[in-house]
């Protein structure tokens, strides 16, 4: 059967990814504040507030226009204070942003699920002034799919300022962490960062719902919870990138770990200090707008770069007559081996590789033999072991006379990469 001949509708492609229904939610609560390129956007799309929001009280309506305006317009203002070329808005939904930042002349990527951007994309260009076009562009890709996105960026020139804002509540944590990779890919090639509100959302939404509601902050939230829930067809629940305010100490530092993992490093920016003038505020009691303000001091966007290099401890690995050093870079494990990787060190060593697989995501090891004196049978199980789980494998540098003889007796010469210096 040819696919190709296959008619692909808009309602099958929100039948397998209902999730992008959300970002009508998140439309529509924009135009609630007054933003006018959102309200233009939400007519020009036939959306009401049933239709987008329920059953949705004024109240938990108020709350959510808050934490979205703020997340939308500081990340927006976050981007813009970045000297990188292009802005990547991943997944841009159907907000202004294209509209805002065309008016600017700042060019503009607009990446979603393909059922995103066919239905919005000729929405929002429409409102753009024709000269100012060429700054925008939109295209539908999947975000866990390197491939999917490397099109994409591989049109792009220079460095680049990735956005990402109410993605990562909706994927796994696997689904995270390809996501994790292939941004790091894309800027290790282009250079730039990657901007995400989605970690401390739940923070966010915490201590606005507590400056508004007091004690009845709970109910509200839970309510907001249920309907995008609802709405999005999927489980809203704890991710390990998304900080669970139960504990936000130990989960920011688990969030923090997960990034490292996958080769990338974060900084906080505090929201209040990036913060621009938010019209849904005017909807607000002054006392209500004092505790806002204080909680937004409290909270932070993440700025995320990748990690150049981590030094990795190998204390436990040493023993009499045998040392190392370890470094993780990107996706590397470079390991320096010192002495002798017998029967007695053999050990150390594959356990300080198992945990460091168990922590970073290792497509290759970099085995430095310059002062390695002899390797055992044992030695070279291990650097099997190691060779089977990496993708690119293990590769051997500066080895010896003594150390090439074993492994050409042992052929393991024709299963290693043996670099020659």
């Amino acid at each position: 059967m040819d696919v190709s001949s296959l008619n692909i509708d808009q309602e099958l492609l929100e039948r397998i990814n209902p999730v992008f229904n959300t970002a009508k939610m998140t439309l529509f609560q924009l135009a609630a504040t007054g933003d006018q390129d959102a309200i233009n956007i939400a007519d020009k799309l036939g959306l009401t507030l049933e239709g987008t929001q329920g059953e949705m009280d004024a109240e938990e309506l108020l709350l959510n226009s808050i934490v979205l305006e703020t997340r939308f317009r500081t990340i927006g203002a976050m981007a813009e204070k970045t000297d990188f070329a292009t802005k990547v808005d991943m997944p841009c939904g159907y907000t202004p942003r294209a509209i805002d930042f065309s008016k600017k002349g700042i060019n503009y990527v607009g990446l979603d699920l393909p059922a995103a951007i066919t239905e919005g994309k000729d929405a929002i260009t429409g409102l753009i002034e024709a000269d100012k076009r060429k700054f925008v562009r939109f295209e539908g890709v999947d975000a866990t799919n390197y491939d999917s996105l490397k099109k994409v960026f591989d049109e792009i020139k220079g460095e680049v300022c990735i956005t990402t804002e109410g993605l990562l509540m909706y994927f796994t944590d696997s689904e995270t962490g390809e996501l994790c990779d292939n941004i790091r890919r894309i800027l290790d090639s282009h250079g730039g960062c990657w901007l995400m509100a989605d970690p401390e959302t739940a923070l966010q939404y915490v201590m606005t719902a507590q400056a508004i509601y007091g004690d009845r902050f709970m109910e509200i939230m839970l309510k907001g919870k249920k309907r995008a829930q609802d709405k999005s067809d999927v489980e809203v629940s704890s991710r390990t990138l998304v900080i669970d305010p139960s504990d936000p100490k130990q989960n920011m530092e688990n969030a923090m770990a997960f990034l490292a993992s996958h080769g990338l490093k974060a900084e906080r920016l505090i929201v209040g200090d990036y913060v621009p003038e938010l019209k849904s505020l005017k909807n607000a009691t002054s006392s209500q707008i004092e505790m806002i303000k204080e909680a937004m001091q409290k909270f932070a966007y993440w700025k995320i770069t990748p990690i150049e290099e981590i030094q990795i401890d190998t204390k436990e690995a040493k023993c009499e007559n045998f040392d190392l050093r370890a470094e993780f870079k990107r996706d590397s494990l470079t390991l320096h081996l010192c002495g002798r990787l017998d029967t007695l060190s053999s050990p150390g060593l594959l356990a300080l590789y198992e945990k460091t697989v168990g922590i970073f995501t290792i497509e290759e090891a970099v085995v430095d033999c310059s002062e390695l004196e002899y390797i055992s049978s044992a030695g070279l199980r291990v650097l099997l072991i190691m060779q089977k789980r990496c993708k690119r494998g293990v590769t051997l540098t500066d080895i010896n006379d003594n150390i090439r003889e074993i492994l050409e007796q042992t052929g393991f010469d024709s299963i290693l990469n043996i670099q020659d210096t």
